[in-house]
C-alpha cells in the first residue's frame, strides 16, 4: 500500500512537472510570436506614404487626427464607423513635437523614464 502511494505521487509529480514545461514553451512562443507580429506592423507603418502626426480624443471611439498623406497634411475626424475629412491644413500652422513619439524607445528606457517621474512627485 505504502509503495502505490509512492509511484502515484511521483506520478503525479511528473505529470505536473511536464505541465510546467509545456506551459513555459507555451509562453516563450507567445513571446516571440508576439514580437514578430509588433515588429512586421511597424515596419509597414513606416515604409507607407501615410504617417500620423497627432491624435486627440474628443469623446468616447471620437477622434481627431492630423495625418500627412505624402505631401500633404489633412485633418479627420475619425469615430467607431466613420472617418469625416475636416480640411486641409497648411504645413507651416502646426507643430510636431518629436519627444512625444516613443519609436525610438524600448521598453526598458521607458520604464525607468517613468521611475523618475513618480519619484520626483
Amino acid at each position: 500500500m505504502i509503495l502505490a502511494l509512492n509511484n502515484s505521487s511521483a506520478g503525479g509529480f511528473v505529470q505536473f512537472l511536464t505541465v510546467f514545461v509545456l506551459f513555459i514553451i507555451v509562453l516563450v512562443l507567445c513571446a516571440f510570436t508576439t514580437k514578430f507580429v509588433a515588429g512586421y506592423q511597424k515596419g509597414k507603418m513606416r515604409s507607407g506614404n501615410i504617417q500620423v502626426l497627432e491624435t486627440f480624443k474628443i469623446a468616447n471611439n471620437k477622434y481627431i487626427q492630423i495625418v500627412r498623406i505624402g505631401d500633404k497634411i489633412f485633418a479627420l475626424g475619425v469615430g467607431k464607423d466613420t472617418v469625416s475629412m475636416l480640411g486641409e491644413i497648411n504645413e507651416d500652422s502646426i507643430v510636431i513635437t518629436e519627444n512625444a513619439d516613443f519609436d525610438g524607445m524600448d521598453f526598458k528606457s521607458m520604464l525607468d523614464k517613468a521611475k523618475n517621474f513618480k519619484l520626483k512627485k
